[in-house]
């Protein structure tokens, strides 16, 4: 049978794919039935459901399958009242072989729809245009520039948001256009603040504000892992340890480091998010809001598109913790 994409398949088509199993836990129903919950995923679709102890795979998915592992599988792609299923004919894990059927591990892992090279220029463009003082702007481009191959493939997030290869550069580059233009409205709103607000800063910082993922994250073929590092220390740190160090380098004004720094460390505004401190410069207020716009419309967005549940509102289980509204059919 000729080779299929899952995300491609229509529902009742039968075909042969690769896939990666990203899940396997057991569980029971409220009737004490017991089951195994488990998904497969390439880049653009996860489908997740039960294999129930009566299937004829319930022995093999105990024993063998194993999470973070690919498989090859003859499955036909089914939509229910409770959400895409896969109905497997035969499985097996993917061998050495086929490679020169055209398996690629990162195949599996879901892409931004965004050209890395594309974005990664593009947010260089915005350092080179809107931040005057030369060594800030330098120490943005050297530290794009140093780490160029890890930032055009690292995500933004494990899972809540552009959690994709190129996930990062793209709610970098998002974050940095909506603080700009923030930037550039309380500017010319707030003509008579002093000190002026730094619209350079904010670019600068909004560029740099989840810098310390590259230490943080980690990708893989099976999916996106925290570092040791990642865990004990979080990208906050890691990401103002990697500026003031480049910083220094380049002797960039006291000043101008110490309103930097804190602006990382405080983009997440609250404790319980990871900020030892709020934001407590006009820059950083500018940047946190930025920032949290654009990972909660994400995550919106990623609910509208994948929510299974009938009706008006999605369902209550997602990352917001609420449904949201997609409204009723629309008068004649």
């Amino acid at each position: 049978m000729q080779l299929v994409q899952l995300s491609e398949m229509a529902p009742d088509e039968e075909g042969d794919f690769f896939a990666l199993l990203t899940t396997k836990e057991e569980s029971i129903t409220r009737d004490k039935q017991p089951y195994f919950r488990v998904a497969f995923r390439d880049a653009a679709r996860e489908v997740s459901f039960p294999i129930w102890t009566n299937s004829p795979w319930a022995e093999a998915c105990r024993d063998k399958w194993v999470v973070g592992e690919f498989y090859k599988l003859r499955a036909v792609y089914r939509q229910t009242q409770y959400g895409p299923r896969l109905d497997i004919r035969k499985i097996r894990r993917v061998n050495d072989g086929d490679r020169d059927a055209g398996f690629d591990p990162d195949a599996c892992l879901p892409r931004s729809r965004f050209s890395p090279e594309g974005m990664w220029h593009e947010v260089l463009e915005l350092a080179e245009k809107h931040i005057a003082d030369e060594k800030l702007r330098r120490l943005v481009e050297m530290i794009f520039e140093e780490h160029r191959e890890t930032i055009l493939r690292r995500p933004a997030a494990r899972r809540n948001h552009h959690a994709c290869v190129g996930g990062l550069l793209e709610h970098t580059l998002s974050v940095a256009k909506t603080a700009l233009f923030l930037a550039e409205k309380y500017a010319e709103y707030y003509p008579r603040m002093h000190p002026p607000l730094d619209k350079g800063l904010v670019v600068a910082g909004a560029i740099l504000h989840d810098i310390g993922k590259i230490h943080e994250l980690e990708q893989t073929s099976a999916g996106t892992v925290y570092t040791p590092r990642g865990r004990l220390i979080g990208h906050l740190l890691l990401g103002r340890d990697l500026v003031l160090q480049q910083a220094a380098e380049l002797g960039l004004a006291s000043e101008t480091a110490l309103r930097l720094e804190h602006l990382i460390i405080a983009h997440q505004r609250l404790p319980e998010w990871g900020s030892p401190k709020p934001p407590m410069t006009p820059e950083a207020l500018l940047v946190h809001y930025a920032d949290d716009i654009d990972a909660k419309f994400h995550m919106m967005v990623e609910i509208l598109e994948n929510d299974q549940t009938p009706g008006p509102l999605t369902g209550e289980r997602n990352i917001l913790g609420h449904g949201i509204y997609r409204g009723t059919l629309q008068d004649p």
